[in-house]
């Protein structure tokens, strides 16, 4: 069995894959344009990507393919109708950098609390400035709302717990129980539950899958019921936020946002990217690097590495979103 690896992996789990027998090709430098000729050339069975997008065409230039590994959770870089109508599987690994996308997002609410950014570009001038930055709202005994609990959501829940301040959860499939359990009040699980919510915050932190249903959820609605002066951070998928709306916002509502996804985030590592929404000021963004720590990656590694055994040893596909579509 041949693996291409599309994108930087951990050196353990190459080693790892090759322990079992399978022949590896690791080219993180591959992008959605290069692709579809390493497919075509290397004709690998199994494909491993991390943020590299896998669009229509690679697809229809892998003969031999018949797995995709997401080498993390959200499958929105990969083209899984293109994938489904070739019958390639398409698996993912999801919870293994929960904590990590976690800790992202509770250092990006610090950070839009404290504007540390700006305050360090200002001491970087040689500018001291305490008079401005020696005030803030501070977060214990404020109110963050979560937006989607599950294994990131949960973390952000615990973490936000922590440091003294109040959670209120919102999910499409919020119960009583299930807030019970996490130890916040219900936000409910509707859009209007969902407006009521993120007007009660003092911050709004966002965890959802990207799908149909949750594609624009942060919508104008949503941003004009935030309050003035809140804090809002998506470290999700850039496409469940209408920018556009969110730019409004911090322009006229002075939101602070955090940021690490964007709605046309490069398909590649390095490159030219601009995105309107970062430029405010009050806007402070990351390069959708929530889940690239050591610990996350290594645990990323270790499933998509068990993955990829099952299948090699048993034909059974682990973790497949597209399962109903390719039998």
């Amino acid at each position: 069995m041949k693996v291409l690896i599309a994108d930087k992996f951990d050196a353990e789990g190459i080693e790892a894959l090759r322990s079992f027998g399978v022949e590896v090709v690791s080219d993180p430098a591959l992008g959605p344009d290069t692709l579809p000729q390493a497919l075509a050339s290397h004709a690998p069975e199994v494909l491993i990507v991390r943020s590299t997008k896998v669009p229509a065409p690679a697809l229809a230039a892998a003969s031999t393919l018949r797995l995709i590994v997401r080498a993390g959770a959200g499958v929105d870089n990969i083209d899984v109708p293109a994938a489904s109508a070739k019958r390639i599987a398409v698996c993912n690994c999801p919870g293994m950098n929960a904590a990590a996308v976690a800790e992202l997002a509770i250092g990006l609410l610090i950070a839009c609390d404290r504007r540390i950014p700006d305050q360090v570009n200002e001491l970087r001038a040689g500018r001291w400035n305490k008079k401005e930055y020696g005030k803030s709202r501070g977060l214990r005994g404020r109110t963050l709302a979560v937006v989607g609990v599950g294994a990131i959501g949960g973390h952000v829940v615990r973490i936000a717990h922590a440091i003294g301040m109040r959670v209120v959860a919102w999910s499409r499939s919020m119960t009583p129980d299930r807030a019970a359990e996490l130890g916040v009040e219900s936000g409910g699980s509707t859009k209007a539950d969902l407006l009521r919510t993120v007007a009660s915050a003092d911050a709004v932190s966002v965890h959802v899958a990207l799908t149909d249903d949750t594609r624009g959820l942060c919508d104008a609605a949503f941003f004009g019921a935030m309050k003035p002066g809140s804090i809002f951070v998506n470290t999700s998928r850039g496409a469940v936020v209408d920018e556009a709306a969110l730019a409004d916002a911090v322009r006229a509502k002075a939101i602070k946002a955090g940021l690490d996804v964007y709605a046309a985030q490069p398909g590649t590592p390095e490159g030219e990217f601009n995105p309107p929404v970062a430029a405010p000021p009050g806007v402070y963004g990351t390069h959708h690097c929530g889940a690239s720590t050591d610990q996350a990656q290594q645990a990323v590694a270790e499933e998509t590495v068990r993955i990829v055994r099952v299948f090699k040893e048993t034909g059974r596909f682990e973790n497949c979103v597209n399962a109903g579509e390719i039998r």
